[in-house]
């Protein structure tokens, strides 16, 4: 393999596929990233086994050809090479090192032949669909932060991605819950996704996901089969392992009588519960809040270091009520929503409470609260 393409188009590709390679791995080859050099581009593969991101990038084919050498350590020389240069990537004779020459720097990686890597087997994807690029960015940011870490509940360690019926129309919906929480966005369903099963994608998937979708004017090609998800953004392929659980029945976590609502300034409140949460403990950070006719008032109370209150406005005209919540778990919530207020909606202090940004119709969150 001998080929030559700009350090910033290499740069860029390796960006994308080295992050899905995990820096700690008890088999060699899923330490390396597989290169395959073909036609006028250079192919480039990552994968854990249960993700895989495969990207092509143009470049100067002088002998076509394949190799495995590790990812970090090819990200680490490319990131320090000097801007504007062009890399060239060949591998010796006996396929055993690849250089990496630009300049007078070279480089010599150990290689790993490329019949040792594994392929992501996709199969048959039965169900294919288009979204842009900035609606599933949103979908994913107005949930990802619910997903659950706990391995124990690995059926709640993604999104839940789907279709529902809302207001007579099919919408594709996105739910994440760690228990505590739960977080639900909607965009009306593509062409395509009115049938679709649904299906758990990864937080790790998420993730990557989430970093690809930065250019607003790009088309998401998402394809699903019953076992992995295929997402295709320009010229990157992310293919990922579904989780194989049954996402728990969320409908029956959001409440519908909560009649004590109260509607208040958004950032003035994330303010104020910043403030007042400065003495909480970092295992509790939990915070009461006492609500009165037109009046919310903020209180910490933390014996080992001392307490905290802070009185504001708010639009809140039902019977006093006092609950507590985790301080991060709310500021999480309310950097979700877009509109000037915030609107809480709650029954009592021990029930769930529901969330809404007033001028924002396709997210909702709901909140457990905690004693105080």
């Amino acid at each position: 393999m001998r080929v030559t393409l700009e350090r910033a188009n290499l740069l860029k590709s390796l960006n994308h596929v080295h992050r899905v390679v995990e820096r700690r791995n008890t088999i060699p080859i899923l330490s390396n990233v597989l290169l395959k050099a073909d036609g006028g581009s250079l192919a480039m593969t990552a994968t854990d086994l249960d993700l895989e991101i495969n990207e092509a990038v143009p470049a100067h084919v002088e002998q076509a050809g394949a190799t495995t050498v590790p990812a970090h350590l090819l990200y680490d020389i490319v990131r320090k090479l000097p801007d504007g240069s062009e890399v060239m990537l060949s591998t010796d004779a006996d396929g055993a090192t690849m250089s990496v020459v630009t300049g007078r720097s070279q480089f010599k990686l150990q290689c790993l032949p490329e019949s040792d890597f594994p392929q992501l087997a996709a199969g048959e994807f039965g169900h294919s669909f288009r979204l842009d690029s900035d609606v599933l960015r949103r979908l994913i940011e107005a949930t990802q932060f619910a997903i659950s870490t706990e391995e124990t509940r690995y059926y709640l360690n993604g999104i839940y991605l789907h279709t529902a019926e809302a207001d007579g129309d099919i919408v594709l919906r996105a739910v994440a819950t760690d228990g505590h929480r739960l977080a639900r966005a909607e965009t009306k369903a593509p062409d395509g996704a009115e049938s679709i099963p649904g299906v758990i994608v990864p937080r790790k998937t998420v993730g990557e996901l989430q970093k690809l979708v930065d250019d607003p004017d790009v088309s998401v090609q998402i394809e699903l089969s019953e076992s992995k998800v295929r997402l295709t953004i320009g010229s990157v392929v992310l293919t990922s392992k579904l989780i194989d659980g049954t996402f728990p029945d969320y409908q029956r976590v959001i409440p519908v009588g909560n009649d004590k609502d109260m509607v208040i300034d958004r950032k003035v409140f994330t303010e104020a519960v910043d403030r007042v949460s400065t003495v909480s403990s970092e295992r509790g950070r939990a915070v009461k809040l006492a609500l009165s006719d037109g009046q919310l008032t903020l209180a910490v109370n933390n014996p080992d270091s001392g307490s905290a209150t802070e009185e504001l406005p708010a639009g809140y005209e039902a019977e006093a009520i006092e609950i507590g919540f985790n301080a991060r778990y709310l500021l999480d919530i309310a950097s979700q929503l877009s509109s000037n207020e915030v609107k809480f909606s709650f029954a009592d202090a021990g029930s769930p409470t529901l969330i809404e940004d007033p001028e924002d119709k396709n997210a909702l969150y709901v909140l457990m609260p905690m004693r105080v």
